[in-house]
C-alpha cells in the first residue's frame, strides 16, 4: 500500500500563490536577521570602547560563553525537532559537582567521563519521558531540572568543592594552545560537529521533519519519537561538557539555583539567533550569533559602565522581539 505525503506539509513549505518567492522572503529574513544587529553592535562597541576589539577581551567573551554555546548548539536541535529542553541548567550543574567529587577521589579521566555520562543518562531518561510517556517536554524537563538540582546539593551535601590542587583536571579549560585556551577550542569542536550534523545529514533532516509537522513526517517514513530522544541525548550530553568544562575552568563546584536559570539564557540565545520556538527552523550558525550578540550586550554595559539593571530589560525587549519576528514572518510564510 503506497501513502501519498505533501512534502510541502512536511517542512511548512507555503502554499499561496507565489510560494516560493514568499519562501525566499522569509529564508533570507531568518538567515541574516541577526547578522545585521550583531554587526552593527560590534562596530558601535569597538568604536566607544578601546578595551572591547582587543584580543584579550574577545577571548575572555568567548572563554566565559563558551559552556553556554556547546549548549545552545545542542539545545538547536532539540528545539527544531519540536521539542523544549529546560533542564540543561540543572545538568551542566550536576555536571560540575560530579566531576569535581570524583576528581577528588579518584583520576581526572574518569571524572570527566563520569560527569559527561551523567548528562547523557539525564538527556536519555527526558527523551524517553517525552516521547514514550508522551509527557509534555515542558514540563517533563521542568520537573527533571528540580530532580537534578536536588541530586547536586546530595553530591554537595551543602559544600564548595575545591580543586585548586587538581592540576591536571584543570588542564582541560585552562591549557593554551596557540594563545587559545582549551575550554575555547572545545566549544569550537563541539558547535562544529553538532552543526554539520544538523545541516549534512539526513539525522538533521528528519530533525527538522519531525519539528515542522509531526504527523507528516511519520507518514514519510521519519522515526519522530526516535530523533527527538537523540537531540535530548545530545542535549544531555552537550550540558555534561559545559558543566564539566566550567568546572575545569574555574576549578571549583557548587550546587547553585542560579544553574537552573542558565537554561533560560541558553534559550534565549537559541530564540534571537532566529530558531523558531515552534519547531522545525532553524540553525547552529545562527544560534553562535544569538548567544554572542547576548554576550556582547553584557560586555558593553560593562565596559561602557551603564547601569547593570537595564541589562535584563534589555534581554527581555530582545527575546520579545526574536518571537515577535518568528510569528510575523510565519504570518507571511
Amino acid at each position: 500500500m503506497s501513502i501519498d505525503v505533501d512534502v510541502r506539509r512536511v517542512f511548512r513549505l507555503p502554499e499561496a500563490e507565489g510560494g516560493l518567492l514568499g519562501l525566499a522572503r522569509v529564508i533570507r529574513l531568518r538567515s541574516v536577521g541577526i547578522l545585521v544587529p550583531f554587526l552593527i553592535l560590534f562596530v558601535v562597541l569597538s568604536l566607544t570602547s578601546s578595551s572591547f576589539a582587543t584580543k584579550a577581551n574577545l577571548l575572555n567573551i568567548l572563554d566565559q560563553q563558551s559552556a553556554t554555546l556547546i549548549i545552545a548548539a545542542a539545545g538547536t536541535l532539540v528545539l527544531i525537532a519540536g521539542g523544549i529542553d529546560l533542564s540543561v541548567g540543572a545538568i551542566y550543574g550536576f555536571a560540575g559537582v560530579t566531576s569535581a567529587h570524583f576528581a577528588l577521589q579518584t583520576s581526572p579521566v574518569l571524572a570527566i567521563l563520569l560527569g559527561i555520562g551523567a548528562g547523557f543518562l539525564i538527556g536519555l531518561v527526558n527523551g524517553i519521558v517525552t516521547t514514550v510517556f508522551r509527557i509534555n517536554a515542558l514540563i517533563a524537563t521542568l520537573a527533571m531540572s528540580f530532580i537534578v538540582s536536588g541530586c547536586s546539593s546530595l553530591v554537595t551535601k551543602g559544600n564548595l568543592l575545591v580543586l585548586f590542587e587538581k592540576t591536571d583536571f584543570g588542564a582541560v579549560a585552562r591549557t593554551e594552545i596557540l594563545t587559545v585556551k582549551t575550554s575555547i577550542w572545545l566549544m569550537v569542536a563541539a558547535v562544529v560537529v553538532i552543526g554539520l550534523l544538523l545541516s549534512t545529514t539526513t539525522t538533521g533532516r528528519y530533525m527538522y521533519a519531525a519539528g515542522g509537522n509531526a504527523e507528516a513526517a511519520r507518514l514519510a517514513g521519519v522515526r519522530v519519537g526516535a530523533i527527538r530522544v537523540l537531540t535530548f541525548v545530545i542535549s544531555g550530553t552537550a550540558a555534561g561538557l559545559a558543566g564539566v568544562i566550567d568546572t575545569a575552568r574555574v576549578l571549583s563546584a557548587q550546587a547553585s539555583p542560579n544553574d537552573t536559570a542558565l537554561a533560560f539564557t541558553v534559550l534565549a540565545g537559541i530564540v534571537v539567533g532566529g530558531t523558531s520556538i515552534l519547531g522545525g527552523e532553524g540553525a547552529v550558525w545562527r544560534t553562535v550569533a544569538g548567544v554572542l550578540f547576548i554576550a556582547l550586550i553584557g560586555n558593553g554595559y560593562l565596559l561602557l559602565e551603564f547601569d547593570p539593571l537595564y541589562e535584563q530589560i534589555t534581554m527581555g525587549g530582545l527575546l520579545l522581539a526574536a518571537v515577535g519576528l518568528d510569528a510575523l514572518s510565519r504570518r507571511r510564510a
